[in-house]
């Protein structure tokens, strides 16, 4: 059995080395695409934000979405009922770019995938890029510019950010889920092979979305992100990611509402993505178990023996290359929030700590995705019965 714990033991220091060897890519892609000029690649844009509820500092947010250095874009709002109190911050911080559109009730889809699928109609005829970002994102100002950039290039298809979590009054649950965000933030990088869409802060050409019948292929899904993803992947085109497009989500949440968070990200997963569900099921239990052995053998096996050196050496190898990697990972973050940086530093303690505590949250929630396919967001609960079935199940 001991042997057994040391091949695991080897396997989990290189995996542990090699996601260090990402984070130094992540950070140098990082430097390289901040060290590129302004792109002069700005044709008029319909930006789509999706809303429900208030989410915690909705009109700054929405602001941000109106205040982009850009020099001719539209922002479509989109609710699905007019009492949505969303509506009330809309019309307070909209002017003459934006407009409000209301859709349907969702039947056979998610609610948010029914408002995305509604606003690309009312799109103005001029517009060559759809542009989608989630109302809990606080955008820069070259946010739209740098997110359009890549679309430039004809072998992109789709150009992507990712959310960053910040909370203003740093809790344990916000810092975890801070932490456990941060590590697929980190997945994203120069490859566009390997990148995904992020349907938060994510843009397409017009065209392109309608050479692959992207509204079409929506019907019946839940994730609006996945099923982008597939297709461009089927059509083979890129996905670019773009850093400057990574977005702060500022806003705090409870125990109950980080695994309600987590447990959703992975349930998507499992349904649109089985593949990377499994390798979280595998990888998280990898972890969690030369972990724990090695801290039991720590104290069961003498001093001096084999068994207790090689745990030892497993224990500070993981910990001083995971450490490293989110210290990487959080200097590449600051690089493209310099306006978050008080809040940045402030993660500096949590994310070189709590990492250590995420592959058991990730290993609960892919067992959470095992048991069941039923989620609840934004108030409506809903059963993924496949990636292109979707049932509304019951609404707040």
């Amino acid at each position: 059995m001991i042997f057994v714990y040391y091949f695991a033991a080897a396997l989990l220091i290189f995996l542990s080395y090699k996601s260090l060897r990402g984070g130094i890519d992540y950070l140098n892609y990082f430097k390289r695409e901040l060290a590129k000029p302004p792109s002069q690649f700005t044709p008029f844009a319909t930006v789509i934000a999706p809303c429900k509820g208030l989410d915690e500092g909705l009109a700054e947010n929405l602001k941000a979405l109106l205040d982009q250095d850009y020099p001719a874009y539209e922002v479509i709002f989109v609710v699905d009922e007019e009492n949505d109190p969303a509506v009330a911050v809309i019309e307070a911080v909209s002017h003459e770019n934006s407009k409000l559109v209301i859709a349907d009730k969702a039947i056979n889809s998610s609610q948010k995938v029914e408002n995305l699928r509604e606003a690309v109609i009312h799109a103005e005829p001029r517009s060559d890029v759809f542009v989608f970002v989630d109302s809990d994102a606080r955008p820069s100002p070259n946010w739209l510019r740098s997110l359009t950039a890549p679309l430039a290039e004809e072998s992109v298809g789709a150009s992507t950010g990712y959310r960053w979590f910040i909370s203003k009054t740093p809790s344990l649950a916000s810092e975890l889920r801070s932490s456990w965000n941060a590590s697929i933030a980190s997945a994203l990088g120069a490859n566009p092979a390997s990148n995904f869409c992020w349907g938060g802060s994510m843009a397409i050409r017009r065209a392109i979305f309608g050479e692959l019948n992207i509204r079409g292929q929506w019907a019946g899904t839940l994730s609006d992100d996945f099923a982008v993803t597939r297709a461009m992947k089927a059509a083979g085109k890129k996905i670019s990611f773009v850093p400057q497009a990574l977005t702060p989500s500022i806003e705090n949440c409870s125990i109950g509402e980080l695994f309600e968070f987590t447990n959703r990200q992975m349930k998507i997963t499992r349904v649109y993505a089985p593949k990377l569900w499994v390798l979280s099921f595998v990888g998280s239990g990898l972890f969690n178990l030369v972990m724990s052995a090695s801290l039991i053998i720590l104290f069961l096996f003498p001093l001096s023996t084999l068994p207790w050196a090689a745990a030892m050496i497993t224990l500070v190898s993981v910990t001083v290359l995971s450490v490293a990697k989110a210290w990487l990972r959080l200097a590449a973050v600051k690089l493209v929030m310099p306006g978050h940086s008080a809040h940045l530093d402030r993660q500096m303690l949590s994310q070189l700590t709590l990492w250590a505590f995420t592959p058991a949250m990730f290993f609960f929630n892919s067992a959470a995705a095992l048991a069941s396919r039923s989620i609840k967001w934004r108030g409506t609960r809903y059963e993924m019965v496949s990636p292109r079935e979707t049932r509304p199940i019951g609404r707040r």
